[in-house]
């Protein structure tokens, strides 16, 4: 069946890699980037793919309702794949109010846009939720986050998104929207805004810059390869259950301080360093409020269910990271200096 998908946040991290995957595998299908650029939103991410004739780029606030009412009027969606999210902790600490806007208003805005388009008629229409393993809370030092582990979120990330999860559900429940949610865990990979750790530290490495480690950096997290993400993506759209959830994780639990270690002797042997030359820039800095101990997912319902399971290792993974971020270079530097924002004037302006 032949069909047409809007993905928001489509110029972000996760979402370009959607974005190109379903442009490349399904061209049969018509693709609308929605996404409103804002500053982790760059469109040197989809190059490759600009000028496939299935693929369109709308640049549209998903707080603007007038403008997703035109959306869905002038391309008539079969379905919505959601990533536009404010993302980064840190920031939701110091900005509350920009994650409740974005992820809870913006999100009911999508909803209700589906709604009204689609009128009732469900028939091979989908609204796909892509949230995050931190509406859990934090666990001990056993155990595992499953699809029913009740939610106990603890930023303004979080807690954005857990309400978002529970819009989507109740639009199920009220109006028999035809829905499914993803929960996942910390993804990593080329084209990752340096903000979050792996790519702020293989920019920090190449600039010799100090390595903020929180706290005692034992904090533990479960990593997944963005591309083994967007495959996930892809059978939950296609295949997954309607009213379900599906955990999403790397089955891959690394301490920070650990993880870091990793990152470090692998970026000496690629800058020709010493051994143990990166590792003089570990900083310990003063921990984050509401640090979570300890995020793991169960993902074995999305590998029993759809067959799904990560494709490559961490180390593979992290290696793959590091080699493309040396390979792109002027990426890095784009983004790191605020170039890429000039990108779209440059592209759909001129």
């Amino acid at each position: 069946m032949k069909q047409t998908i809007i993905i928001t946040g489509g110029a972000g991290f996760i979402g370009s890699h959607v974005v190109r995957l379903f442009v490349i595998k399904y061209p049969d299908y018509s693709i609308v980037n929605l996404d409103d650029l804002t500053y982790a939103g760059n469109l040197e991410n989809l190059r490759d793919i600009e000028s496939s004739p299935n693929y369109v780029f709308e640049k549209v606030n998903i707080l603007d309702q007038a403008g997703l009412k035109r959306v869905f009027a002038q391309y008539n969606p079969t379905g919505v794949i959601h990533l536009a999210a404010e993302s980064h902790v840190d920031r939701s600490i110091h900005s509350p109010l920009d994650f409740v806007y974005t992820n809870v208003i913006g999100t009911v805005n999508l909803l209700n846009a589906a709604k009204e388009a689609w009128q009732g008629q469900y028939r091979g229409k989908r609204f796909y939720h892509v949230s995050t393993d931190e509406v859990y809370g934090a666990l001990g030092e056993t155990g595992f986050f499953t699809e029913e582990t009740r939610y106990d979120p603890h930023s303004p990330y979080s807690a954005s998104k857990a309400s978002s999860d529970h819009f989507v559900r109740a639009y199920g429940d009220t109006y028999g929207l035809p829905q499914v949610i993803s929960n996942c865990s910390n993804n990593y990979g080329p084209n990752h805004f340096p903000e979050k750790l792996i790519p702020l530290f293989i920019n920090n490495i190449i600039q010799k810059k100090p390595l903020p480690v929180y706290g005692d950096g034992l904090y533990t997290r479960d990593w997944l390869f963005v591309k083994d993400h967007a495959t996930a993506i892809d059978l939950v759209y296609h295949k997954g259950e309607n009213h379900s959830t599906y955990n999403i994780g790397g089955f891959n639990e690394w301490k920070n301080i650990d993880l870091v270690k990793l990152l470090c002797s692998l970026m000496d042997k690629k800058l020709n360093n010493a051994p143990g030359t990166s590792d003089q820039l570990i900083t310990y800095i003063k921990d984050r409020p509401g640090h979570d101990r300890r995020y793991a997912i169960d993902a074995s319902k999305i590998n029993k269910e759809l067959g799904w399971k990560p494709s490559v290792s961490f180390e593979e993974g992290l290696q793959l990271t590091i080699d493309w971020y040396f390979d792109n270079q002027e990426w890095l530097k784009h983004v790191t200096s605020g170039e890429y924002l000039k990108y779209y004037e440059t592209q759909y302006q001129s």
